[in-house]
């Protein structure tokens, strides 16, 4: 590995960790905001300091308060019950909004739409119990 690849890893290193951050305080702050997520957040914070920090990814990971919920999609890809309620609700109440409430063009409300439509139809198809039929 040549010095300016080396130097390029670390960079690229450094990034990922201060990402890990910013979506940890992110998700922190959806503990606090109703209408900030903060398992999303946990989950890109995760995925960063994976590939940035195994000591911050193995703490975040077995965290009493996010570690459980960031450990049952790793393993069964669940999205609890109440997070998918509110998950389609927040999506429906956006729509809503902006297509009678704004004066967004047309194509910017289908295109919402459809965005909606997908994110909905993937929050969904997750299960919401675990495999035994219990819920976490």
């Amino acid at each position: 590995m040549t010095d300016q690849e080396h130097e390029a890893t670390g960079i690229k290193r450094l990034a990922l960790l201060g990402f890990g951050w910013i979506f940890f305080g992110l998700g922190v702050l959806g503990v606090f905001l109703p209408v900030l997520p903060t398992t999303p957040f946990m989950l890109l914070a995760l995925w960063c300091f994976a590939r940035s920090s195994r000591r911050f990814h193995h703490w975040l990971f077995n965290h009493r308060v996010f570690g459980p919920p960031l450990q049952r999609w790793e393993r069964h890809k669940i999205i609890p019950l109440s997070a998918k309620i509110v998950a389609v609700s927040a999506m429906s109440i956006s729509m809503i909004y902006v297509s009678f409430f704004t004066q967004a063009p047309p194509i910017a409300v289908a295109s919402m739409g459809v965005v909606c439509l997908i994110g909905a139809g993937y929050i969904l198809s997750r299960p919401h119990r675990l495999p035994d039929g219990t819920r976490p």
